[in-house]
């Protein structure tokens, strides 16, 4: 008896399964003399972040319990009911399929990230979750409020499949590169020979400066281009320095600016 797994099962729990060995080969480095590498010192991530990493663990497993739950509805509503399995288009038809759901899902949660800075409520009782973690760090990237889960990544995630009109099979790479690539930009470290920071201006410092006090207003874009920091002047450039006693240091290049931000 031959045993399968649907490509909608695997679009579902594959990503997931991506997440934790992905974010594992950060914990695996963690334990390494990498203090050359650090956006920030050790240490801080105990002094500045307010909650305990057992903490963040838990709460990332309830998002994404929400996400596999909405993930199985979805391919439940839109599946053929005769199981016919979505033949795969060429190559070329993929590639853009993958363009359009990154710039789909950038656009999502560059507007909807924004909105729950600006609304003082979402931000108090929803979003600074995930700004207590002052200090990212891997396994922290998808540790948010239930329902900032559900809005910035769940339902951005389906709005993207969906757009971009992606076979199943399609979305278990799509959906697995874009965890890779959200993880990566909370690992707190600037690595050599990242190719992720070769291609892609939004990285673990462009996303770091967004998560001190003084970005707070700034860099919002996520988790690929940087497009709409740049269209709409939400872009605070930066500068990568060499720290003092080991490790990088991402700096506003218009300190004065960062000064305001501190103060508003």
């Amino acid at each position: 008896m031959e045993f399968s797994v649907s490509d909608e099962l695997l679009g579902t729990f594959v990503p997931i399964a991506v997440y934790w060995l992905y974010s594992g080969m950060y914990i695996v480095l963690d334990r390494m003399e990498i203090e050359n590498y650090r956006l920030h010192p050790k240490g801080e991530e105990e002094t500045k972040n307010i909650v305990s990493k057992w903490t963040v663990v838990r709460g990332v497993l309830v998002q994404q319990g929400f996400q596999i739950a909405v993930s199985l509805l979805l391919f439940t509503v839109i599946g053929d009911d005769n199981g016919t399995v979505r033949k795969q288009p060429p190559a070329l038809v993929i590639a853009v399929q993958f363009v359009i759901a990154m710039f789909v899902m950038d656009t999502w949660q560059y507007f909807m990230h924004r909105y729950m800075h600006i609304n003082k409520f979402l931000y108090k009782h929803v979003h600074s979750k995930h700004h207590t973690l002052v200090v990212p760090f891997a396994f922290g990237a998808l540790y948010n409020h239930p329902l900032e889960g559900l809005i910035l990544d769940t339902i951005g995630g389906a709005l993207s499949f969906l757009v971009a009109g992606m076979t199943p099979r399609t979305a278990i790479f799509f959906f697995s590169f874009a965890t890779i690539k959200t993880v990566d930009d909370h690992c707190g470290l600037w690595l050599p020979g990242n190719i992720l920071h070769v291609l892609f201006s939004n990285n673990s410092a462009y996303h770091d400066i967004h998560h001190q006090l003084y970005g707070n207003k700034y860099n919002f874009s996520q988790p690929f281009f940087v497009m709409w920091d740049k269209i709409l002047g939400t872009y605070m450039p930066y500068t990568l320095e060499e720290r003092k006693g080991g490790g990088f240091e991402a700096r506003p290049v218009n300190l004065s600016l960062a000064a305001q931000s501190k103060s508003d």
